[in-house]
């Protein structure tokens, strides 16, 4: 019929009222207003997601991030690629393995790939190797993102505190008990006198205060403009932290010295994946008002609706 696309049940005025409402409640609030069956208002969604795919253009995406979703409990998880300077997902694929994201790269057209400019992603192999394969010049292009660092960094002195806390508390020293968010606040963030109780903490001799000592130095590489002062900053680092006789510090030193390459390329780009966090909390307020995915694939369905950036509205009819 003129008024509706081909084999579809409604017409496309009541599809695109259907699609803003979805953009906006759950697929079960949107069925109940609609009086329709959960099957019909996915595909709905579905027949919304394919035709915001057919009609994407091959546009430059000089800044992407690659990020992992976790589905449900457990390791079930979803690889994300995201268009950093607009703030969408490009692609969705099941696991996060290296296979996960060869598919990808099918979707770009060769000028797509050749203007790749910077690619933030986690310390993740399976990752690496096809942004490797596939970008050119990708060791001087691929960034460790900054806050996957930081979380390292903070990782390490919740072991040392945690260490700490067990040895004092047997000896009737409660200084570290609950203080286990204070190390990985900002102390400018913080209320006041806990300001102050935790400035009296920093400034201990505590094997914790010397953890976040070493924690906070590390991150002041990302202060550097040039490369040549940030390398000599690291150096004088990762010396300190392999003699701190703090195992947790150590690991974390030498793992970062390992990558410090794709570390440094940070002040060359300046990119993070603070996008694509933004987009995970979008994800998951989708996934919220859902009560949860069952299938994947609907999953993933539900990701390219409300994080593609799709041109989904039905043809216009006459």
């Amino acid at each position: 019929m003129p008024w509706a696309e081909p084999s579809s049940r409604f017409t496309a005025l009541f599809e695109l009222r259907a699609i803003e409402g979805l953009k906006a409640a759950s697929q079960k609030a949107v069925a109940g207003l609609l009086k329709l069956s959960w099957d019909e208002i996915h595909g709905i969604m579905e027949r919304a997601v394919k035709r915001g795919l057919e009609r994407r253009k091959a546009e430059p995406v000089s800044q992407m991030g690659v990020d992992e979703k976790a589905f449900r409990k457990g390791h079930s998880y979803l690889t994300l690629v995201n268009d950093l300077m607009r703030g969408r997902v490009l692609y969705v694929a099941e696991d996060r393995k290296q296979s996960s994201l060869n598919g990808f790269w099918e979707t770009l057209t060769p000028e797509q790939i050749s203007g790749i400019r910077a690619v933030a992603m986690d310390m993740w192999d399976p990752y690496i190797a096809p942004v490797r394969t596939h970008v050119p010049e990708a060791d001087g292009k691929i960034v460790f993102d900054k806050f996957h660092v930081a979380q390292h960094l903070g990782d390490a002195v919740d072991k040392v505190r945690r260490k700490e806390n067990k040895t004092l508390r047997a000896a009737g020293d409660d200084r570290l008990a609950g203080t286990r968010y204070d190390w990985l606040r900002n102390p400018a963030s913080m209320e006041p006198q806990d300001r102050k109780d935790f400035a009296g903490l920093r400034s201990s001799e505590l094997k914790t205060a010397r953890a976040w000592a070493l924690k906070e130095t590390a991150m002041a590489l990302y202060s550097y403009v040039y490369e040549r002062p940030a390398r000599k900053h690291f150096r004088w680092w990762h010396n300190w932290a392999v003699r701190s006789r703090l195992e947790p510090m150590i690991e974390v030193a030498r793992m970062l010295k390992r990558r410090f390459e794709n570390i440094i390329t940070y002040l060359r780009h300046r990119i993070t994946n603070a996008t694509s966090e933004s987009i995970n909390a979008k994800i998951q307020w989708v996934k919220y008002t859902a009560r949860g995915f069952r299938n994947k694939q609907n999953f993933v369905h539900a990701i390219y609706f409300h994080c593609g950036g799709l041109d989904m509205a039905p043809e216009a009819t006459k």
